[in-house]
């Protein structure tokens, strides 16, 4: 890490702790009450109180969140490939894809639910219903934007559609599907949380909902933090791994 990048973190962590003495002020002084707004010292206490108890539930709700995002990012990266080979069925599945993302995730995981089980399966399945959708859409946005010269090059050497696929447009999209994947790392909670609130006996949605239900505002907050803290480390995770794979496209091989 140089110094730039060390200068950076320094100034987020003072960003961060002069945002929670602030609240900590505002909370004391104003004698907000502990339902509405508690104190991040309070927030903190929570935690302290049951830390093997929070961890449990990360757990839980962070299987979920990696399995739904490999199963998610597999059938975006599936359904992109195919779109590309045909583009009958791209005219035709196109549409589909938008108007299945118009549906709002609350009035489909009533259904997963119906379907899947209280389980795990619903919430994996919740999860990669929205982390399918920006796969899908960025990664079939690069295979077609790939360079027209290119690809009339392999025509002419009689190069067929798959394998200008894989040897030109493949590789030409890259960097679409990074984006697609750094999208899918930051919504991959939505799904399995939202999934939690449906039905669930465990996770951090279970926690915020069953502590919403007692105005246990502490409690809430603890897994909203937790929940933020593993979205971070997720994208993070994707963003290094971005890099290192994509390091000859300009720009992505920088380790800011």
């Amino acid at each position: 890490m140089d110094v730039a990048s060390g200068a950076d973190a320094g100034l987020r962590i003072a960003a961060v702790a002069s945002l929670a003495a602030a609240w900590e002020i505002a909370v004391r002084l104003l004698r907000v009450p502990h339902f509405i707004l508690p104190a991040p010292s309070e927030i903190a206490g929570a935690f302290a109180a049951e830390p093997g108890f929070f961890l449990r539930q990360s757990l839980i709700t962070g299987g979920e969140m990696l399995v739904g995002m490999a199963l998610g990012v597999g059938l975006g990266i599936a359904c992109a490939l195919l779109l590309a080979l045909s583009p009958r069925l791209e005219r035709v599945v196109g549409p589909m894809l938008v108007v299945s993302q118009a549906l709002p995730v609350f009035a489909i995981a009533p259904l997963l639910v119906i379907w899947f089980g209280f389980g795990l399966s619903s919430k994996v399945a919740m999860a990669a219903l929205i982390i399918f959708f920006p796969v899908a859409t960025t990664f079939a946005d690069g295979l077609r934007r790939a360079d027209p010269n290119l690809l009339d090059l392999a025509r002419m050497n009689g190069a067929g559609r798959v394998a200008t696929l894989w040897k030109i447009r493949v590789p030409s999209a890259l960097p679409a599907l990074g984006s697609g994947l750094r999208i899918a790392a930051a919504v991959a909670p939505i799904g399995a949380v939202v999934g939690e609130w449906v039905g669930s006996s465990s996770g951090l949605g279970f926690i915020m909902l069953q502590s919403n239900a007692r105005m246990q505002t502490d409690r809430v907050f603890v897994a909203l933090f937790i929940l933020a803290g593993m979205a971070v480390l997720l994208r993070l995770g994707v963003d290094l791994l971005v890099r290192r794979r994509l390091a000859w496209v300009p720009g992505e091989g920088s380790t800011r």
